[in-house]
């Protein structure tokens, strides 16, 4: 139905009466989102988001094709939520235009989100982010901290506003390079083949080019100091973590790990036998996959972040990792909250308590600051 070399992300909505078939792709841009039309009839595909706004743009199509209400925002700019016409994307009405958050969140931009793109060994290219503190200097060397998911259900390098980048805004403006790149296996538009490659190859494939890219960002950016470099991350995130200090100790000097699965064979079926196999025909790939494996690994600081109501991944994993590196003789860190769930979020105090553990772990064991060349 979408004749055209690209990747249909979501369907937004159908104007049966025109036979038009509006779908959400970026085919030149992974980082961003844009919505097109496709002709049923002829298949032919056009652009309907116009040219000028790049970034993320989410729609919802009235049931009759006329209307969509439809969002946008960058990594720099906050939400803009407008009333517009199909199929000419004409504004009929906004509806959220924020003026006095623009006018704060201008202060942002000293230090923006940068995007580039970083080619591996192998050739296959990463899409990767950058947030540099604002008084930032080339001619110095920053330490880092990688924010890590690298799972199928999420991209972390997308051209949209958010909360957690205002965040790490703040640890950039602290003395820090914020870094963050999609994987294979990220549903990231780059065709079936990118998505696919994680098939059987979980911990494996991603620990690997998460290394690979983090070095082939900094062969070209001397600013980036790689004997400072932190790692954190949030269930699949926390488990990548997990992995990429375990299994480049050499790279990654501390690790911040909410929520993560130690052993792949403690989480759901439905995620990871689609992704794995059967586990009593496939071991070798869930032990490869499970970071638990390869804890004697551990040189760095390492700190283990979880809630005593986690629903979704259970606490069980992290005390096993716990006894693990206990009986390896291993030094680990800890921070358990009791009745929180996958989220962390729950009860007075817990986000702000969960972001002062993490910015003081960074900055005990990886201090801040530019050091010259």
């Amino acid at each position: 139905l979408t004749r055209f070399e690209a990747d249909a992300m979501t369907i937004a909505g159908v104007d049966a009466t025109s036979r038009t078939l509006y779908v959400i792709a970026s085919p030149d841009e992974p980082t961003r989102r844009y919505l097109y039309a496709a002709d049923l009839r002829t298949g032919a595909m056009r652009r309907v988001t116009p040219a000028g706004q790049p970034g993320t743009h989410e729609y919802t199509v009235s049931p009759d094709g006329r209307w969509a209400l439809h969002t946008w925002s960058s990594a720099d700019t906050p939400p803009r939520s407008e009333l517009v016409s199909l199929p000419d994307h004409r504004t009929v009405r906004v509806l959220v235009d924020d003026a006095r958050l623009l006018a704060r969140a201008s202060a942002l931009r000293q230090n923006p989100v940068t995007f580039t793109r970083v080619e591996l060994p192998d050739g296959v290219v990463l899409d990767a982010s950058i947030i540099r503190p604002s008084d930032f200097d080339e001619r110095q060397q920053y330490p880092v901290l990688v924010f890590v998911y690298a799972e199928p259900g999420a991209t972390t390098v997308t051209d949209e506003w958010s909360t957690r980048a205002s965040l790490h805004r703040a640890i950039a403006d602290a003395g820090y390079l914020v870094v963050s790149l999609d994987t294979q296996g990220t549903p990231v538009p780059r065709g079936r083949a990118w998505r696919k490659a994680i098939h059987g190859a979980q911990g494996d494939l991603t620990a690997r080019q998460q290394a690979e890219g983090l070095r082939a960002l900094a062969a070209s950016r001397p600013w980036i100091d790689l004997s400072r470099v932190a790692i954190y991350g949030a269930s699949g995130g926390a488990t990548a973590t997990l992995n990429a200090l375990f299994r480049y100790p050499e790279l990654y000097t501390v690790g911040i790990a909410l929520s993560p699965v130690p052993d792949r064979r403690l989480y759901d079926t439905i995620y990871e036998e689609r992704y794995l196999g059967l586990p009593q025909e496939h071991p070798d790939d869930y032990q490869r996959a499970s970071p638990i494996e390869f804890a004697a690994g551990l040189r760095g600081r390492l700190l283990l972040v979880h809630g005593t109501a986690d629903d979704n991944v259970h606490i069980q994993g992290t005390e096993q990792l716990i006894d693990r590196l206990i009986a390896l003789g291993k030094d680990v860190d800890q921070q358990i909250y009791p009745g929180r769930t996958h989220n962390l979020s729950e009860r007075g105090g817990t986000t702000v308590h969960l972001w002062r553990q993490i910015g003081r772990y960074l900055t005990e064991h990886l201090p801040a600051g530019p050091r010259p060349r």
